[in-house]
């Protein structure tokens, strides 16, 4: 049986979910909500640093409650920080992937917004502007605050998280008028699209990303992930790496160190046992990639982790 091809905005979100820290709060359900997807989470204080991926569609982040200074960079670049607080807004549709890092003010609640924009609702207000939405492209936008998305966000916000079942005409005018704010106020319509042919589709990074953590105890197979794809080994490795800035493989030994790094720290299974469960048949192996990753034997990992409880 082939696996349901989700809307790409929808993929999208669940691939960055499986890598941005926190828990969910809301989610947008159901016909209402077919032309974006909205979900509210609750992030920690503090995060030394993540990747982000590329993003096929516009996405945007809206600060609900809390402070953090967030500090962002391309992969080579240097730093760039900015002030998140209730109200700021941060718009991409990058290309390439970023990293991103952030810390908060003690005792608050650090909650955001995400929302993609589908495709489909971008063309029909560039339509409505008489603008070319093949050349059309949403700036890099971070720590701003707009009135105007405020509270149309503020709107969206309420409607979630109410009892009722969402009223079509309420969510799709407010939507529809966000969308036609932002390409007023923040699309580069001046130049023509960057070609994407490189990026992994969203909903096949998607699909690779669960086979992957479906399988952390079973040896790496580029060709599997390859043939989930439908591609070639060479163009799926290509594609894998310009969307995520990683290997396959090293994003599959990444994982497969972070879930020892969980199960070292919540249960009381041997390192040998522990080691079986991640797929490495040798007890040495497995120490020397766990070191190789975070710095600490899995002996020392576990004892420190133990002290700070």
């Amino acid at each position: 049986m082939g696996v349901p091809c989700l809307p790409s905005r929808r993929a999208a979100s669940l691939a960055l979910e499986q890598l941005l820290p926190g828990k969910k709060i809301a989610q947008s359900e159901g016909d209402v909500w077919n032309d974006v997807d909205v979900q509210i989470f609750s992030r920690p204080l503090q995060e030394d640093e993540i990747l982000v991926p590329a993003v096929a569609e516009p996405l945007l982040v809206w600060v609900i409650s809390g402070e953090a200074n967030i500090e962002e960079r391309e992969l080579t670049g240097p730093w760039e920080q900015s002030k998140a607080r209730a109200g700021t807004f941060y718009l991409t549709q990058t290309d390439t992937p970023y990293l991103m890092r952030w810390q908060g003010k003690d005792d608050t609640c650090f909650e955001v917004l995400h929302l993609y924009l589908g495709l489909e609702l971008v063309n029909r207000a560039a339509m409505s502007l008489n603008l070319n939405s093949s050349r059309i492209r949403m700036r890099d936008v971070s720590g701003v605050q707009d009135v105007f998305i405020s509270g149309i966000l503020s709107g969206l916000v309420a409607e979630m998280q109410s009892p009722a079942i969402a009223n079509p005409l309420f969510v799709n005018g407010l939507l529809e008028s966000l969308t036609v704010h932002l390409l007023r106020q923040y699309a580069d319509t001046k130049s023509e699209t960057k070609p994407r042919s490189t990026l992994l589709p969203t909903w096949k990074l998607r699909r690779v990303l669960e086979h992957m953590e479906a399988h952390l105890a079973e040896p790496f197979d580029l060709d599997a992930l390859a043939a989930l794809c439908r591609m070639s080994r060479f163009h799926f490795s290509r594609s894998f790496r310009a969307t995520t800035a990683q290997t396959p493989s090293g994003w599959f030994m990444q994982h497969r160190v972070q879930k020892a790094s969980e199960m070292l720290r919540k249960t009381s299974l041997s390192i040998i046992e522990i080691a079986l469960e991640t797929g490495y048949e040798s007890p040495s192996h497995f120490a020397q990639v766990f070191r190789r990753v975070t710095g600490l034997s899995p002996r020392n990992y576990r004892k420190m982790h133990s002290l700070n409880k």
